[in-house]
């Protein structure tokens, strides 16, 4: 179960923002993640990552939720956009219960911080508890 919630929450960090100018540079972005899972801190990860124009113009698109989920169906994700702040929710139910809850703040074209909590519930009980902090620093342009 572990694993899952690592590949779930992967696909939601990877695909996550909202629609503003100037928030982000497109290009080449060393992504961080620094994981806490069920109360276990990981070693961080840091992940290049190649940011489109068209990814940096929709950053709602790029680092909003993905719903994703076996079994469960998912809401309507909630999101906010407010000044360089980005806020979402997305809620799944069914064989696995899941709240997933994210926040990052654009502090400038080439940096952002975020905080990606998920807790996953199955028949009730708490199996999955996971708390992401990413640091993401654009670094040049993409080399494709």
């Amino acid at each position: 179960m572990i694993k899952f919630g690592s590949v779930l929450l992967g696909a939601l960090v990877v695909g996550t923002l909202a629609c503003a100018e100037d928030l982000i540079e497109p290009g080449q972005w060393k992504v961080t993640t620094m994981m806490t899972m069920n109360g276990a801190a990981a070693p961080p990860q840091a992940k290049m990552r190649c940011i489109t124009p068209d990814q940096a113009a929709d950053v709602a698109k790029t680092f909003g939720p993905v719903a994703g989920s076996v079994n469960s169906t998912c809401e309507t994700p909630q999101s906010e956009m407010n000044g360089r702040a980005l806020k979402w929710r997305l809620q799944c139910r069914g064989t696995l219960d899941l709240d997933v809850d994210g926040q990052f703040n654009f502090d400038g074209p080439r940096h952002y911080s975020a905080t990606v909590i998920s807790k996953g519930r199955m028949a009730g009980q708490l199996i999955s508890d996971v708390k992401s902090e990413l640091e993401g620093e654009r670094v040049g342009d993409c080399t494709q």
